[in-house]
């Protein structure tokens, strides 16, 4: 199957379609859990809910024709509500 992309640079989409390629992006680069196996468990379970919460917002916009900057705020808020809560991964075992 060939399969054609018209390449173009972000920089050439619309401001509003970037803030909601960049609101995707941020939420789903969550910081790696520390060792623990609660960390682990409330990263992917953060990870899942901020997946969705991106379906979600992106169907908006390709199903029901929701503003693309609209959609951007909208996601942000919904990340804002849903915090990192586990500890991060450092070099030193995940201590903070």
């Amino acid at each position: 199957m060939n399969v054609r992309i018209n390449s173009r640079r972000v920089d050439s989409f619309p401001e509003p379609v970037v803030a909601l390629l960049r609101a995707v992006h941020d939420a789903l680069d969550l910081p790696l859990p520390g060792l623990t196996d609660a960390d682990e468990r409330a990263y992917a379970r953060l990870l899942a809910q901020r997946a969705r919460d991106a379906r979600v917002i992106l169907a908006g916009v390709l199903d029901d024709g929701h503003e693309a900057g609209g959609a951007a705020v909208s996601l942000r808020a919904w990340v804002d509500c849903e915090p990192v809560t586990y500890t991060p991964w450092t070099e030193d075992g995940g201590a903070r």
